[in-house]
């Protein structure tokens, strides 16, 4: 399915952290749709390498590009030896997914480096090759903003947050300074879907809550689950609004969610229900301070400037993903 009528066949693409679970299902929805497209992936790959909290440093998985069928550079953004491998193409467009994503890294100075460093030395690509550039923006950017968040309001919370709030400053500038060019950031609620399993412990409660039940057991919940809302998203939509954004009405950084705001409690009720069990869900006190209670997408500006609409309904979107959910369970042995 085309969202857009650009004709991406005969362009040449880069995808940063396109081994991971947006960036996977972009390069695959270019394939497909527009196989004479030439896509490069940039990815460090995953080394089992762990921060202090115990996830993985690198996400990015070899599984997720079974099919593939462009080229792939094993390379650090952080590393200008390993940028310079991109020297040898020029870009129409550069889709920026590469990140420390994970917001319990409290290690402050990579994760700067990591999302912001990287940032300028991209966009210098995107200007020297005339490229539309779409980065990876986030809905951490608003912290414990009310419902529903809307651009310009933000506060964030974590060194995560905080790095992308700064690449939304950096691209704002940027395209001041250099008009002519597509600079478009994409502020991410809660994306699930296929390819998100390699994210391991920071995949969605979708999967985590798909596999405990497939396992047996009932689904585990937050106290209140009925009350913690999120505003979760397809992957289908996510790549939508990555596709639309190469387009804009207007430079600038834009919600990617529903607008919806749907609770935990009823994600395990749906799970449940596809899957054909009754367990009584188990209750546990949250361990985490700064929680968000309620995220909501306020999606106007990325209607009215994208012409994004979100097609995929909670129950759609988990009901589309079950298939892979029961696949992964049997496959890596869960």
């Amino acid at each position: 399915m085309a969202h857009s009528s650009i004709d991406f066949n005969n362009k040449t693409i880069l995808i940063t952290g396109g081994a991971g679970f947006i960036g996977s299902n972009l390069a695959f929805y270019l394939q497909e749709n527009f196989p004479n497209s030439k896509i490069v992936i940039f990815d460090c790959f995953r080394n089992e390498a762990v921060f202090s909290n115990g996830n993985l440093q690198s996400l990015g998985h070899y599984k997720n590009l079974i099919g593939f069928k462009g080229e792939v550079i094993c390379g650090n953004i952080n590393n200008l030896n390993n940028l310079s491998l991109l020297s040898y193409y020029r870009f129409d467009y550069i889709f920026h997914q590469a990140a420390i994503s994970d917001t319990r890294v409290y290690n402050q100075t990579i994760v700067m480096e990591t999302n912001i460093n990287s940032f300028y030395n991209l966009l210098n690509i995107a200007k020297k090759d005339n490229a539309a550039m779409i980065y990876a923006s986030s809905a951490a950017t608003y912290g414990s903003m009310p419902s529903p968040q809307t651009e310009g309001h933000e506060s964030p919370e974590n060194p995560y947050g905080f790095s992308k709030l700064m690449m939304d400053q950096i691209a704002s500038q940027y395209s001041l300074k250099n008009p002519e060019m597509v600079i478009v950031g994409l502020r991410y609620f809660n994306v699930y879907g296929p390819r998100e399993f390699f994210k391991g412990n920071t995949s969605s409660m979708v999967i985590q809550l798909g596999h405990q039940i497939l396992s047996g057991k009932a689904p585990r919940l937050f106290k209140d689950s009925d009350k913690l809302l999120r505003d979760f998203i397809y992957i289908d939509d996510a790549i939508q609004a990555n596709i639309k954004a190469c387009t804009p009405k207007k430079n600038g950084v834009y919600n990617v969610g529903t607008g919806v705001p749907r609770s935990f409690q009823n994600i395990a009720d749906i799970l449940q229900k596809e899957l054909g069990t009754n367990f009584e869900t188990q209750y546990f006190s949250n361990p985490y301070d700064g929680y968000q209670i309620h995220t909501q997408a306020n999606i106007s500006s990325s209607t009215k400037n994208l012409g994004f609409q979100p097609q995929v309904s909670l129950e759609k979107g988990i009901s589309a993903y079950i298939p892979e959910i029961k696949r992964l369970y049997r496959a890596e042995n869960i």
